[in-house]
């Protein structure tokens, strides 16, 4: 999975929600053992620091879990991850239903577009 970061945002948050979102997405799963602070640094072209801050947050949500010699880990805790995947997924869904309301649609037309990308997909 590629990193997209872009220079409109802090790139500690963008940091921050594309490991979050490794995570609840499996990509990183429980018990998974990250590339160190340094590797994953030089993977997405961001200085140390700043990964090592996002990764830092991560721990202290309890995402992840670190070992005091033997590197980052995923937390075990599947029931955790997955209410955070739930709660992305709500928020996304909320941004999203506003935004066609914004647009003019009304609920129904929003659920055929919904309909529609589902079959397409």
């Amino acid at each position: 999975m590629a990193w997209k970061l872009d220079s409109d945002r802090p790139i500690y948050t963008q940091l921050l929600e594309q490991i979050q979102m490794r995570i609840v997405s499996g990509h990183y799963p429980a018990g998974y053992r990250l590339p160190s602070v340094r590797e994953l640094a030089a993977e997405a072209g961001v200085n140390p620091n700043t990964m090592q801050k996002a990764l830092a947050e991560l721990e202290q949500r309890g995402l992840l879990r670190s070992q005091r010699t033997a590197g980052r880990y995923v937390t075990e805790d599947t029931e955790f991850t997955r209410r955070i995947r739930q709660t992305l997924a709500q928020e996304a869904l909320t941004c999203f239903f506003q935004n066609m309301r914004r647009l003019g649609y009304e609920e129904t037309e929003i659920l055929s577009f919904l309909k529609a990308a589902c079959e397409e997909d």
